[in-house]
């Protein structure tokens, strides 16, 4: 794996995140976050900012029952 590689952070509509490669396309149903960096770089901000690990549809499951 080339340690040199740029990645950026990707968000999903359920608010899960994700690495993906700085050069290729962002694939349906992501979109970036503004944050690029080495993969060391966008993992810790992954860590900082996805405290929650459950995906939004279930978070507002459970915070809102019928």
């Amino acid at each position: 794996m080339n340690d040199d590689a740029r990645y950026e952070v990707l968000r999903n509509d359920e608010d899960q995140y994700s690495l993906w490669p700085a050069a290729h396309e962002v694939p349906a149903g992501w979109q970036r976050v503004g944050k690029e960096g080495t993969k060391e770089e966008c993992s810790d901000y992954v860590d900082q900012v996805w405290t929650d690990m459950r995906p939004l549809s279930l978070r507002e499951r459970m915070d809102h029952p019928a």
